[in-house]
């Protein structure tokens, strides 16, 4: 599950958001324990507190006290909002910025586009 590029904990929160995004873990869902993180993934539980702390700060998952911790109400949506701001500053405004480096026209790029959103091929 655990790669070398980030830290645990941050990973542990993308997985978390991940599943939250593909539907995998619903709103209101109840999420692994910190115990239960350490004990599945041989991780430290103070590792895994972390991960799960910064979801709660993020208001991805909230803490029931004596119970555990949940995907919120509107999680997957505020996920989606955050990753489709994302990706027309990480994707497409580059993208943008290359095509006009290269004299590719926008039109091209949109028509390009077109027609890999209709199944034709491109």
């Amino acid at each position: 599950m655990f790669d070398d590029r980030s830290p645990i904990y941050r990973q542990i929160a993308e997985r978390i958001k991940g599943d939250i995004l593909s539907g995998a873990l619903a709103e209101g869902a109840q999420v692994m324990s910190t115990n239960q993180f350490a004990v599945a993934y041989r991780i430290n539980p103070a590792t895994a507190a972390k991960g799960l702390q910064s979801l709660v700060d993020e208001d991805i998952l909230y803490k029931r006290r004596g119970v555990g911790m949940f995907v919120s109400a509107d999680a997957r949506e505020r996920l989606r909002t955050r990753h489709r701001e994302r990706f027309f500053t990480d994707v497409v405004d580059p993208m943008i910025t290359e095509a006009e480096t290269i004299g590719v026209p926008l039109d091209d790029v949109v028509d390009h586009i077109r027609q890999h959103e209709i199944g034709e091929p491109s």
